[in-house]
């Protein structure tokens, strides 16, 4: 399986609306719930009205499109990096995963699934 790495850092937030958040921006994660709204996005983008943040997140993605039907693909690689002790955030979308680690833990991160097997690109 390969895994793509993503060059930008990104931010997770708590905003207050999403009446502030960059929807044409390269990347843009929003999540709605009945307690909160929170947006991933480039550091670069983080909306004026976020009321808290944590910054240094880095990503990279399951290169390709995912059918549902696949199982334990986000098991596995959880698995490999608590193994080693890297903590993960994890966005789904339609096509694919993204797996968010602190960019201290990216390039372990990175080498760890390697050596479990995944090409990293």
């Amino acid at each position: 399986m390969e895994l793509q790495k993503i060059a930008h850092e990104f931010s997770v937030c708590k905003v207050a609306d999403d009446s502030q958040v960059d929807l044409n921006a390269e990347y843009c994660f929003i999540g709605k719930t009945d307690a909160e709204n929170s947006v991933v996005c480039l550091s670069a983008h983080v909306p004026e009205n976020a009321t808290v943040c944590e910054h240094g997140w880095k990503a990279f993605r399951i290169k390709g499109i995912l059918d549902f039907s696949m199982i334990g693909v986000l098991s596995d690689i959880s698995a490999v990096l608590a193994k080693n002790q890297i903590g993960i955030f994890v966005i789904s979308t339609y096509n694919t995963d993204y797996i968010f680690v602190k960019k201290e833990s990216f390039d372990p991160a990175l080498q760890a699934l390697a050596a479990q097997g995944y090409t990293v690109v």
